[in-house]
């Protein structure tokens, strides 16, 4: 067995993304955007939905979702604005970085993970891409509904991003349904019961 001291700083690392914000909210005004960790996290569940809907494997793609930005904690999240400006390594030559001091067969997993999800050439990569876009959208529904209309071009670009059918019927679906839907239905039916 390896030895857990040699794996303890990279799970360290992965924590670095639960306090890291995701930069482009900043630019729409929003005062306290969601951590990296955040976004990952309802990636992997909107990843799940969408490859049950696409008939790719859910548990590939949730995991895909869970590693796609796991090279933010050494690159930054930069927002779309500041991309054309600056020129960064690669996801995957960070991910081998970042796994350096791993075992070799869990470094070779997670740099996999990263570079399938890069690649995008399997359906579960696919799948996650949209997934990154849709929760993407969600989220900027959900600055919307609080107020932030300087949302909006989040939601049009996200809009055109999804490209599955499944992405798209859920991209379309998340425009047309008001965050609070789900609490809302809950909370009107207390007095019926």
């Amino acid at each position: 067995m390896s030895d857990p001291r040699d794996i303890v700083p990279f799970l360290y690392e992965a924590g670095h993304l639960k306090r890291s914000a995701r930069q482009g909210w900043w630019i729409a005004g929003v005062q306290n955007p969601e951590s990296v960790a955040e976004h990952s996290f309802r990636t992997a569940i909107v990843g799940y939905v969408i490859a049950v809907m696409e008939g790719a494997d859910p548990e590939r793609t949730a995991t895909l979702c869970l590693f796609h930005d796991l090279p933010e904690t050494r690159l930054g999240d930069v927002p779309s604005t500041g991309k054309r400006y600056i020129s960064q390594a690669a996801a995957e030559q960070v991910a081998k970085d970042q796994t350096a001091a791993l075992p070799g067969h869990l470094a070779d997993r997670i740099c996999g993970l990263v570079a399938e999800f890069e690649e995008k050439t399997t359906p579960e990569a696919r799948c996650a891409k949209d997934a990154d876009k849709l929760e993407c959208l969600l989220q900027a529904r959900e600055y919307q509904a609080q107020g932030n209309q300087q949302a909006q071009p989040w939601i049009d670009t996200m809009l055109e991003a999804v490209s599955t059918e499944a992405g798209r019927k859920l991209a379309a679906a998340a425009v047309e349904v008001a965050p609070e839907a789900w609490w809302h239905d809950i909370v009107s039916s207390y007095g019926r019961k």
